[in-house]
């Protein structure tokens, strides 16, 4: 009897053990939300660089999206733990009430959110949207010199997201004069011959119970191939999904 009691003991931890290990390895889902109707952001060579970027790390199943209704469907967006938004809405085509309140208690409920280049810009209108960005694009005011070289600083060097990656060199475009008093985490800065200021990269915002990351790289596939750039987006990506970074 005592044995058939330890060995039903036994068979309850091995069980227990499995569906803990099941569960760590389980796939972020993943939902990126993209297009471009401007015609200077190749977005179709972007986007497969990023949901590659995302699926190489072992830590994302990725789905992605043309335009911005799937945020009109909230049952959807149930399937997820993150979003990565690389729609720039050039047209200003606009956004539903209810897109609006589902990404909101998307984000605010625990889930992630990635903002990444001229994303920002899409909703100059909608005041929540500028806050989640945490900084944003204003068309006429921002700005950024011909693209080029330069040198990206890592600012919080103990931060999970850019923990061991040292000041890179980026081929981008180095945005500026970005619009925004949100209280950001600033990551990565970089000096900008342009507006002759420090200009933020990459930075975190905690809203809610949910996480933003946002990142300026990405204006065309050559600008993503840069490795340093992949792996602050992979992390920045599981951190706005998990909030932390397991490497």
């Amino acid at each position: 009897m005592r044995h058939a009691t330890w060995a039903r003991a036994g068979l309850i931890v091995l069980l227990a053990l499995a569906v803990t290990a099941w569960a760590g390895d389980a796939k972020i889902q993943a939902l990126i939300i993209t297009g471009d109707d401007v015609g200077g952001h190749p977005w179709k060579e972007t986007t497969p660089v990023t949901q590659e970027i995302l699926t190489k790390s072992g830590k994302f199943d990725v789905k992605a999206v043309e335009g911005f209704t799937v945020l009109d469907n909230k049952e959807e967006l149930g399937k997820y733990g993150l979003i990565v938004f690389m729609l720039y809405n050039n047209k200003k085509a606009p956004i539903s009430d209810a897109a609006k309140e589902n990404l909101l208690s998307f984000v605010k409920d625990g889930k992630g959110f990635v903002v990444s280049h001229l994303a920002s810009a899409s909703f100059p209108q909608w005041k929540e949207w500028g806050e989640l960005c945490g900084r944003y694009w204003t068309m006429g005011k921002s700005g950024h010199g011909p693209r080029s070289e330069f040198l990206v600083k890592v600012v919080k060097k103990d931060d999970p997201i850019v923990k061991g990656i040292e000041d890179f060199k980026a081929d981008d475009e180095l945005y500026a004069k970005l619009f925004g008093d949100t209280k950001i985490n600033v990551l990565l800065e970089a000096d900008s011959d342009w507006s002759k200021k420090t200009e933020p990269i990459a930075w975190t915002i905690d809203v809610g119970k949910g996480r933003v990351f946002h990142h300026t790289f990405g204006h065309d596939a050559k600008a993503l191939q840069i490795p340093a750039v992949q792996k602050l987006i992979a992390r920045g990506c599981e951190w706005a999904a998990t909030g932390k970074v397991a490497d």
